[in-house]
């Protein structure tokens, strides 16, 4: 059977001999790819994280105060599977926040644990997404209520449930309030020796019922 055409073949880089300008050898682009560039969440953002219901949420703190609301690596929702999003929290529809000019006059005021977004996995699990800090809502991210699965696919900071912006004031006690990554970082390590010790006890308990259980059996 013969071999079908690539259609994208006219598209991909070939590595051409090397060329010159003025007589001065010119490298190809490509030669300046660095693989281990810093991404724009390492560049222009401090990880934050806030916990609630042991349930880790990641905050994306901008030096112009802008905050980007995330799910954390460690939250459950990715490893049970996002089904759906949405910014209906019930008495009121985040997606129909407003704002105008530079000030963002008109938006919501959130405070840490207001509902931001209720999301829904695959397992059927709903989770009620906190707004983490106090602050004015400013947009919220639309396109996940169409695409929820984007929660899992988007790279660091791409896949935000909204962005809030903190008084200028408030900015000090709102990082002090929060993890921050090495203690994110203590905490999810906290949290798996209490998981591993928590199984393990539970493993003994398993066993001496069953022990107990073949004992009465024997005396009977």
């Amino acid at each position: 059977m013969a071999a079908t055409a690539d259609p994208l073949e006219a598209f991909y880089f070939e590595h051409e001999e090397q060329q010159s300008i003025c007589g001065q050898p010119v490298s190809p682009i490509t030669d300046g790819f660095d693989a281990n560039y810093p991404s724009v969440v390492d560049r222009f953002f401090t990880r934050y994280y806030y916990i609630r219901a042991n349930a880790a949420y990641q905050v994306l703190y901008h030096s112009n105060r802008i905050c980007l609301i995330c799910l954390a690596p460690s939250h459950p929702a990715l490893a049970q599977g996002v089904s759906t999003l949405s910014f209906d929290v019930g008495n009121v529809d985040r997606s129909q926040n407003v704002v105008k000019g530079k000030g963002k006059k008109g938006g919501m005021i959130l405070q840490a644990d207001s509902t931001l977004a209720l999301l829904t996995t695959e397992t059927g699990q709903t989770y009620k997404i906190p707004s983490c800090i106090r602050g004015k809502l400013v947009e919220v991210n639309a396109a996940l209520v169409a695409e929820p699965k984007l929660l899992e696919q988007l790279p660091e900071g791409a896949g935000y449930f909204a962005i809030l912006l903190p008084k200028i004031e408030n900015c000090d006690l709102i990082r002090e309030k929060l993890l921050t990554q090495e203690q994110y970082e203590e905490y999810l390590k906290t949290s798996h020796e209490q998981d591993t010790e928590h199984l393990e006890t539970s493993k003994e308990q398993k066993e001496e019922e069953h022990m107990k259980a073949n004992k009465e059996e024997v005396t009977t």
